[in-house]
C-alpha cells in the first residue's frame, strides 16, 4: 500500500499547481490513478481476510472477519477514500485533479504498512532515517507546489520573490518549473536564509508559515538522528564490552604500555569483525523457548562436531548450546597451559591454534575450526590419570573465535539426565583408555567409593533416628522432672501445715487430717498419670 499512497500524496498537489505538467501527461496520470484506485481496492479484500488476535488465540473465520471490518471505522474511511469523485471531471473539467483530494484519506494505511516495515527489518535505523526523508520530501513538494501557485496569483516575474516570468525561455520549460520550486521550497525548511525578501502581505503569510513549520521539521531532524546515533550507540555497548570504561581503568592504574595496546588491538578486532562477545544478553528479554531455538540454529552444529556429545540426546544438546560462551583469544595467548587445572572444555568456530611445547616455538599440531579440547578434563572420570589436568600447550596463533563450555554447567545440564551422563562417561573412559590414560583399577576405585558413599550415606540416615529418639527421650525426661517437683513441693507444703497444728488438738482429727492427706496424695497421683 506505499506506492498508491505515496502516488496519490505527491501527484494530486503536483497536477493541481502545475497545470502544464497535468496536460502534459495526462494519460499517464489517468492510468496511474485507477491503477492505485484497484490498489486500494485490493487492500480492502486484504483487510477483510486477514485475521486478528482476540484474547491471544488468532481468529480467522470469515463472517468475524468480515463483521469486524464492516463494522470499524477504518472501513469507513477506506470507504470515503474510493468514493467515485472522478465523475465530478464532467463539472470541472479534467485539469482538475483535485477532484480526487478523497484518497488522501488512506494515510492511516501508509503509517501502519512502514511502522510493520520498522519492525520486521534488519536495519531499523536506516528505515527510519528512510522514512524520515520521504515525510521532508512529501512536505518540500506540497510547499513548492504551493509556492507556484502563489506565484501564479500574484503574477510570474512581477518581484524578485516569485517565480521568475515564464515567457522567459530559460524559466518556461515544466522541468525548471518543478526544480526551482522546490529548491526555493528547501532552502526556506532548511533556514539557509539565501531567499529573496517577501514585498507583499501574501508572500509575508507564506513565508511566516513555513519558517513556523521550519522550526518543526529541523527538531524533528535533529530529534530522530539523536534518537537513531543513540540507538547505535546503546547496540554498540550491549554488542560488546565497553571500551572507554577499560581504558580509564587502565590509565588509573598506570598498566604498561605494551598491554595497552594488546587491549586496544582486541576491542579493535571485535568492532572491525563485528564479533559479538555477549549473546546471553542481547537475547535474555526472549522467552526460553525462542533463546533456545536461535541457540540451536547457531551453536548446534558446532557442538554436534564434539565426539564425547556425538550420539546424545538432542534435549541435552539444546540445554547445553545454552552454556556455551564465545571467547576470543588475541595472536600468542595461551588458552591453556600444561599442568592447569580444566574447568572448561573449548570448541574452535573460527581462527587457528598451535600445541605448543613449554619452551613456546616447538609446534606439535595446528587445531582449526571444528577441533575441540579439554573435553575430557570437564568430565571428572575416576582413574584419569592426568587428575583433570591439562596435558599440553595450547596458543592462539592469530585471532581466535572459540566457544568454552565449563564443568560448572556441564555438571548442571547432566544432574537432568543420569543416562546420557554415564553415556558420556563411558565415551570419557574409552577415549582415555585409546590415549592410555586411564588407570586399570580406576574402576575398582570407582566401585569402591561408591560402595563408601552408600554406607555413609546409610549411618547419616541412622544417626538422624537416633538423634529423633534422643530428642524424644529428652522431652519425657524433662516432663518426669517437672512432676516430680510438683510432689516435692506439695508434700513440703503438708508437712508444714502439720508442724504449724497446736499440740493438744486431737489424735483423731489428726490421723483423720493425715489419712486424707495421704489420700489427696494418692487421688493426685492419679490425676497425674492420666495426664
Amino acid at each position: 500500500m506505499i506506492f498508491p499512497i505515496v502516488y496519490n500524496w505527491v501527484i494530486i498537489i503536483l497536477r493541481t499547481c502545475f497545470t502544464a505538467i497535468a496536460l502534459n501527461y495526462l494519460p499517464v496520470w489517468l492510468t496511474l490513478d485507477y491503477l492505485s484506485d484497484l490498489m486500494y481496492i485490493t487492500d480492502m479484500i486484504v483487510i477483510l481476510h486477514t485475521g486478528y488476535l482476540d484474547q491471544g488465540i488468532l481468529i480467522k473465520d470469515l463472517a468475524r472477519l468480515r463483521k469486524r471490518y464492516l463494522h470499524s471505522k477504518h472501513f469507513l474511511r477506506d470507504l470515503a477514500s474510493l468514493l467515485p469523485t472522478d465523475f465530478l471531471y464532467f463539472a470541472f473539467g479534467i485539469e482538475t485533479p483535485l477532484v480526487r483530494i478523497n484518497r488522501l484519506l488512506r494515510m492511516p494505511r501508509l503509517n501502519e504498512a512502514l511502522d510493520r516495515m520498522e519492525t520486521r527489518t534488519s536495519y531499523p535505523n536506516t528505515f527510519r532515517i528512510s522514512k524520515l526523508m520521504i515525510y521532508i520530501f512529501v512536505l518540500i513538494h506540497w510547499n513548492a507546489c504551493l509556492y507556484f501557485s502563489l506565484s501564479n496569483y500574484i503574477g510570474f516575474g512581477s518581484d524578485r520573490w516569485v517565480y521568475p516570468n515564464v515567457t522567459n525561455p530559460e524559466f518556461a520549460s515544466m522541468r525548471r518549473q518543478y526544480f526551482y520550486c522546490f529548491w526555493f521550497s528547501a532552502q526556506i525548511f532548511t533556514t539557509v536564509g539565501d531567499t529573496p525578501l517577501p514585498n507583499k502581505e501574501e508572500e509575508y503569510l507564506f513565508m511566516i508559515t513555513d519558517l513556523l513549520i521550519a522550526v518543526l521539521v529541523f527538531a524533528s531532524i535533529v530529534g530522530n538522528v539523536g534518537n537513531v546515533i543513540t540507538s547505535l550507540r546503546d547496540r554498540d555497548n550491549v554488542f560488546f564490552p565497553n571500551h572507554e570504561l577499560v581504558k580509564a581503568y587502565l590509565r588509573s592504574h598506570h598498566i604498561s604500555k605494551e598491554l595497552r595496546q594488546r587491549i586496544d588491538n582486541w576491542y579493535q578486532h571485535l568492532h572491525i569483525n563485528k564479533k559479538i562477545m555477549r549473546e546471553n544478553e542481547i537475547l535474555q528479554q526472549l522467552p526460553v523457548h525462542m533463546r533456545t531455538e536461535i541457540a540451536v540454529s547457531v551453536h548446534l552444529p558446532t557442538l554436534s562436531k564434539v565426539t564425547i556429545f556425538q550420539s546424545c540426546e538432542k534435549s541435552l544438546l539444546e540445554e547445553l548450546v545454552l552454556k556455551l560462551t564465545p571467547q576470543v583469544f588475541s595472536p600468542g595467548e595461551y588458552v591453556c597451559k600444561k599442568g592447569d587445572v580444566g574447568h572448561e572444555m573449548y570448541i574452535i568456530k573460527e581462527g587457528k591454534l598451535a600445541v605448543v611445547a613449554d619452551d613456546g616455538v616447538t609446534e606439535f599440531a595446528v587445531l582449526s575450526e571444528g577441533n575441540f579440547f579439554g573435553e575430557i578434563s570437564i568430565l571428572n572420570i575416576k582413574g584419569n590419570k592426568s587428575g583433570n589436568r591439562r596435558t599440553a600447550n595450547i596458543r592462539s596463533i592469530g585471532y581466535s573465535d572459540l566457544f568454552s563450555l565449563s564443568k560448572e554447567d556441564l555438571t548442571h545440564v547432566l544432574a537432568e539426565f543420569p543416562a546420557a551422563k554415564r553415556h558420556l562417561e563411558e565415551k570419557g573412559r574409552q577415549i582415555l583408555t585409546k590415549m592410555g590414560m586411564l588407570e586399570e583399577s580406576g574402576e575398582a576405585a570407582e566401585g569402591e567409593a561408591e560402595r563408601v558413599e552408600t554406607k555413609i550415606q546409610r549411618l547419616e540416615s541412622n544417626l538422624e533416628i537416633l538423634q529423633t529418639k534422643l530428642a524424644r527421650l529428652m522431652v519425657e525426661l524433662e516432663s518426669s522432672n517437672r512432676k516430680m517437683q510438683a510432689r516435692v513441693e506439695q508434700l513440703e507444703l503438708e508437712v508444714a501445715a502439720l508442724e504449724t497444728q497446736p499440740e493438744g488438738g486431737d489424735k483423731g482429727e489428726g490421723a483423720q487430717g493425715r489419712e486424707e492427706g495421704v489420700g489427696g496424695e494418692v487421688e493426685w497421683e492419679r490425676e497425674e498419670k492420666k495426664r
